[in-house]
């Protein structure tokens, strides 16, 4: 899935640990991510991805607000994961059971807002996931490709778009973008660009 998110224009952001994270490095290539460190910038956390990290560094971006020389602390992982989620524009959750560490990145998506996305997974697996989609705050990648275009027509928007529109795609409510941007609803409104469904606004 990360090759086809880098091949359609994006940039995947991971922890360089080992597993999931290496693989989201490798398939989307060194060029096409963001490493962020659990350690000093200097210190290349796990030793078993060192060549991983140095090719991120010479081709991509390797991140870590840690003093050189830091070794990574139990501690200091949840640092790193709370600036990958805050890199991102979404979240996704591969697999993750209740009380792992990938819960603590979704508790920091949903501080931040930010959209949360997981696999589809076979009961009495990955209980945390299917327990997101359960209470409706995550959403699931069932089609890759579907996904992938969706996530690059946002990239589209968020480069072509005016600052109004950009607004009004976070459904604020009418209140909320009359006092932001008063010349503009009307005129979006009468022209059928935007919409007013149960008080917040939606473009069309």
């Amino acid at each position: 899935m990360t090759k086809k998110l880098s091949l359609s224009g994006m940039v995947v952001v991971s922890g360089a640990a080992a597993g999931v994270d290496q693989i989201a490095h490798e398939g989307a290539g060194a060029e096409n991510t963001i490493a962020v460190l659990p350690s000093g910038i200097d210190v290349r956390y796990p030793a078993s991805n060192q060549k991983l990290i140095e090719n991120i560094e010479m081709k991509g971006l390797t991140l870590s607000q840690f003093e050189p020389d830091f070794v990574a602390r139990e501690w200091s992982f949840v640092v790193r994961n709370e600036i990958v989620v805050a890199l991102g524009d979404v979240l996704i959750v591969s697999e993750a059971d209740i009380g792992s560490g990938s819960m603590r990145s979704v508790e920091f998506a949903l501080a931040m807002q930010k959209p949360i996305y997981v696999l589809p997974h076979r009961l009495r697996e990955s209980n945390a996931t299917r327990q997101l989609l359960a209470e409706g705050k995550a959403s699931a990648i069932d089609d890759i490709d579907l996904f992938i275009a969706l996530m690059s027509q946002k990239g589209r928007n968020a480069i072509n778009d005016t600052p109004f529109i950009a607004f009004c795609r976070n459904h604020p409510t009418y209140d909320e973008a009359m006092g932001a941007f008063p010349a503009e609803i009307f005129e979006a409104e009468l022209s059928g660009v935007i919409e007013v469904k149960n008080g917040r606004i939606e473009v069309v």
